[in-house]
């Protein structure tokens, strides 16, 4: 974004969801978790837990301490009201551990022994990439399973390589191409969906399901396309100015609105997915669910 400011260039981005971060105005976000992400994310997961039928009263927190990840335990602005260690309280939820650990760690034992050893109803990974594997796998050799794991950011298709052990891991999610889903889509996003998965498969590629990040990447390409065509320039400063006062329309998010004032973050409609039977399936909020969730172990 700093190298798209000093430039003058427009940024339609795929990637970042921190939005108050996020401040230039020429900076277009492809997916969003709301203006403060941290207080969606949270409200978004806590909601979820507290509306099981029995619903869990301790989390754990284990934290990447990377910028991306970092923010939605501790919140963005120090004494501000966000971040899931602020919010829990408000829903009754007791955090039992507090787990920070540096970008790229690999050695994950004694993080699965401060969780087993702080015995959480639910384990909330803010983590990236293949993180919440190591978790799981480190807690397996030690004798413990997590009730319930929530990842932030996870590879998606990792998660699903380790078959039972990664059964019931929550996530958020843009889109999920979950066949019920479907039916609250334009026709067009069916083709989109099975060309990807045809492409992806001749490819040989180890997942092939359209989902959050191939949402964002979809959605900022037209988000781009929008702005040339509706500009009818190539012209910088022009092509922000249209983003601005025109917004665009896109396949799976509609027509989105860009606001300076909010970083240009449009309304969510991000959700939840857990894997179940081995797959991705969109669970909360109830209106775009697709499977009941499926509440902690005992």
């Amino acid at each position: 974004m700093a190298v798209a400011e000093r430039a003058g260039y427009i940024i339609p981005q795929h990637t970042a969801v921190h939005a108050p971060l996020l401040t230039y105005e020429c900076q277009f976000p492809g997916w969003s978790m709301d203006p403060q992400p941290d207080v969606f994310t949270s409200e978004l997961l806590f909601d979820m837990l507290t509306n099981l039928p029995e619903p869990p009263q301790t989390i754990a927190l284990v934290t990447n301490e990377s910028g991306s990840t970092a923010p939605m335990t501790h919140g963005f602005e120090e004494g501000a009201e966000g971040g899931m260690l602020a919010l829990a309280e408000q829903y009754g939820l007791e955090v039992v551990a507090d787990i920070p650990y540096a970008p790229g760690n690999s050695e994950w034992n004694p993080v699965a022994v401060q969780l087993r050893d702080a015995d959480p109803d639910v384990v909330i990974n803010n983590g990236l990439g293949v993180d919440p594997v190591g978790i799981l796998e480190a807690s397996e050799q030690i004798g413990y399973r997590p009730p319930m794991l929530f990842s932030l950011f996870p590879a998606p298709g990792p998660l699903l390589g380790l078959g039972e052990l990664g059964e019931g891991t929550l996530s958020v999610s843009l889109f999920e191409s979950n066949e019920p889903l479907l039916e609250q889509y334009p026709d067009e996003v069916r083709d989109i969906v099975a060309e990807y998965r045809t492409r992806t498969e001749e490819a040989n590629l180890p997942y092939t399901a359209f989902e959050t990040q191939a949402t964002a990447s979809w959605n900022t390409w037209e988000i781009l396309v929008g702005a040339v065509e509706g500009a009818q320039s190539l012209d910088q400063e022009e092509l922000c100015s249209y983003l601005t006062e025109n917004g665009a329309d896109t396949t799976f998010n509609g027509h989105l609105t860009f606001d300076p004032a909010v970083n240009n973050f449009w309304e969510t409609n991000v959700g939840l997915k857990q894997i179940q039977d081995g797959e991705w399936v969109m669970v909360w909020p109830p209106e775009r669910a697709v499977a009941e969730v499926v509440p902690p172990a005992n």
